[in-house]
């Protein structure tokens, strides 16, 4: 299975993915250009990295293809949490892995509940608690 497949830059809007440096990254706003006299309309991308939440900016032609990330989004039930990291378990497979806590949801992940973890790249980070 790959990884990332390509769109065309005009059919991107914000809360999307992008792959930005090959990090994926969620749209957070698109300033679009007029078209020139010689050329095509420009866009201006502003996206957060989602496993380091860094600021990204790229500048491409609308007409361009660019990078999209294939991004799943599992339900994992947490089985323990020792500090910053929470042991979590794939219901479908019943993998079971060890993920880092982000800062937002310390504190409120606790063994039982059910968090929502994006898989993209081949890693995964927490997003939120169900």
């Amino acid at each position: 299975m790959s990884e990332k497949v390509f769109a065309s830059a005009k059919e991107l809007h914000e809360g999307k993915y992008l792959l930005i440096d090959d990090i994926p990254c969620r749209i957070v706003s698109i300033d679009k250009s007029k078209t020139g006299k010689h050329g095509s309309a420009k866009l201006r991308i502003v996206a957060i990295g989602i496993f380091d939440g860094q600021k990204k900016n790229m500048l491409t032609t609308a007409d361009s293809d660019v990078e999209v990330p294939i991004i799943e989004r599992k339900n994992m039930q947490v089985m323990s949490v020792s500090g910053n990291t929470a042991q979590v378990m794939d219901q479908v497979n019943y993998e079971v892995f060890e993920m880092e806590i982000p800062a937002e949801l310390q504190g409120q992940v606790e063994a039982g509940k059910e968090v929502e973890v994006l898989e993209a790249m081949g890693r995964k980070v927490m997003q939120r608690i169900r």
